[in-house]
């Protein structure tokens, strides 16, 4: 038998031998040990400077590496802390393990005793536990495979007690666990194919559930005449087709919302098809037939009514539609794949190929033309990431990525202040590529401690900073419903974000107009010789365009 050891170092190499990718966190007295295994163990640690930043770090890297990442907190108020992240990664269904000390059982006094297993539940997380040194090993591993075969996020309680028991180290003969992809069932296939057979303008929108089916999704679009777009989580997933219409949804141009609400049938696949995607069900015409893919039953039909619910992978039952849709179509159909809908796609997708009046001032700059010209600017290999807000479509259709794993979109919790953890974590998951933040001056505000670890990590980071000196959103899409309401609240003077910028050791620069790009044309000249170990922050002050058109129809019914 093996020697004994600290629980808190065999669950440290329980989950190192699982092969999680990266840890994020705040040490504690209560994390320390477990901590100290996983880097002893050779994986990567990041010192963030709070818990929801670690939490929201820990969420993107899982997003963009296809591993399992680790955020790792004190108990009670280092998990409190992280909640906001812990909550966008379980609503996102992000494949995550939240690595907590706890209370002792017998501490019901303890200052930081609360109920840890209710507070992730409540925010859609899975609870988990070690519950003895002898099911130290066993535990751990339960909570992985939730976590990767389920697609949760896992909240797994290490109790002080039990973390300092001792045990045998059984973490040599741990395996890793291989999730098992779901095959359709072949009469809901057939169904599937009869629909697309009968169908005339038919568009395929992938979601995070088909991020992993791109080559298979794309051959049946091909065979069945279909065009194809994403919703924003899966934004980059289908580059390089000629029929990709890109975003479908609020970030949608004119041009893409016409052909996918000219469809007569639209298959999900991964994609819930919720109210950001299908603009509260406007995309979808009368007498369109809908049809949803998805590995979890309870997600068809889920935020509306469909023609059919297919549960099954999205790579598997697309690669079982073709071979069934070949035996009675051998050659592919034309129907929406047209031409002459390639060429419209090319010119007219994007946003930044549709033209808007400039609205810039002596004093500020359209957010239209800042992004594109930063869309120039910078390099096409990049990872972007979003914060949260009124701006938040200038980044999301301004700026191309160059694929779905070059796009990181925490916004399932609807939480501002996430952005600069979400291109920290995203940027670690992908060192190769330049990343890049869009933020609201008010959600980089509420963030901007993790300025902070973006220069100690020495990452070459662009962050562009819209800066309307407001909450937007609230100025633009609800003082508007309330005549004379009083915009204090939401309204604040001007902030020098690039001063404070440097004063974390970051480059700042204030934009007011295209001139004002040349520092950071000067910055990216840097980057591409290599010698770039700082980012910058683009205070950009921005006019305004009146209320963003993609939360104009979410917010109607507040």
């Amino acid at each position: 038998m093996s020697g004994q050891i600290r629980v808190s170092t065999l669950v440290g190499r329980t989950l190192a031998k699982l092969g999680v990718g990266h840890v994020f966190g705040v040490v504690g007295s209560g994390n320390f040990d477990v901590t100290s295994t996983l880097v002893q163990e050779g994986i990567p640690y990041t010192a963030a400077r709070h818990e929801g930043g670690a939490a929201t770090m820990a969420d993107a890297y899982s997003r963009m590496s296809g591993k399992v990442g680790v955020v790792t907190t004190h108990q009670g108020c280092g998990l409190s802390n992280a909640i906001t992240g812990i909550g966008e990664a379980a609503k996102s269904r992000t494949p995550l393990i939240v690595l907590t000390a706890d209370t002792q059982a017998a501490a019901t006094r303890s200052n930081f005793k609360i109920d840890q297993d209710a507070l992730a539940r409540s925010v859609g997380a899975v609870a988990e536990r070690i519950h003895t040194p002898e099911t130290a090993v066993a535990d751990t591993v339960r909570a992985f495979r939730t976590a990767v075969n389920e697609r949760r996020t896992v909240v797994l309680s290490l109790p002080l007690d039990v973390q300092s028991g001792t045990a045998a180290d059984e973490a040599g003969a741990v395996v890793v666990p291989v999730p098992a992809k779901l095959r359709p069932d072949a009469a809901a296939v057939e169904r599937l194919v009869a629909l697309i057979s009968a169908a005339e303008r038919p568009v395929f929108v992938a979601g995070r559930g088909g991020r992993g089916a791109r080559d298979e999704i794309l051959a049946l679009a091909r065979h069945a005449g279909a065009l194809v777009a994403t919703s924003a989580v899966a934004s980059g997933l289908f580059n390089g087709d000629l029929h990709n219409l890109g975003i479908s949804g609020g970030f949608s141009s004119p041009l893409t919302a016409e052909f996918i609400s000219g469809a007569d049938l639209i298959v999900g696949w991964g994609c819930t098809l919720n109210m950001w995607t299908m603009r509260h069900g406007r995309l979808i015409s009368p007498g369109t037939k809908v049809v949803q893919i998805d590995v979890e039953d309870a997600s068809l039909g889920a935020n509306r009514p469909i023609t059919l619910g297919v549960l099954g992978d999205s790579a598997l039952t697309a690669a079982d539609a073709l071979q069934a849709l070949r035996a009675v179509q051998t050659e592919p159909a034309e129907k929406y794949r047209t031409e002459a809908n390639a060429l419209a796609i090319k010119q007219g997708s994007r946003w930044r190929d549709v033209e808007t009046p400039d609205l810039s001032t002596a004093a500020s700059i359209d957010p239209r033309v800042l992004s594109r010209e930063l869309d120039t600017i910078l390099p096409a290999e990049r990872i972007l990431a979003v914060d949260s807000g009124n701006f938040m479509g200038y980044p999301s259709q301004y700026l191309a990525v160059p694929d779905e794993f070059g796009f990181c979109f925490t916004q399932a919790f609807q939480a501002i202040g996430l952005g600069l953890s979400t291109a920290i974590g995203a940027a670690l998951a992908q060192p190769n590529r330049l990343p890049v933040l869009g933020a609201g001056d008010g959600g980089f505000l509420m963030g901007i401690s993790e300025l902070e670890t973006a220069v100690r990590l020495k990452l070459p980071l662009v962050c562009i900073v819209y800066n309307d000196a407001a909450y937007g959103a609230e100025v633009h899409h609800f003082a508007e419903h309330h005549s004379g309401a009083d915009l204090g609240s939401v309204v604040f003077p001007e902030t020098d974000l690039a001063a404070i910028a440097r004063g974390y050791g970051a480059e700042g620069v204030t934009v007011r107009t295209i001139a004002d790009l040349d520092a950071v044309r000067s910055w990216v000249d840097a980057y591409r010789a290599g010698t770039q170990e700082r980012p910058i922050v683009i205070d950009a002050k921005i006019a305004s365009d009146g209320g963003s058109w993609w939360l104009a129809e979410a917010f109607q019914g507040h």
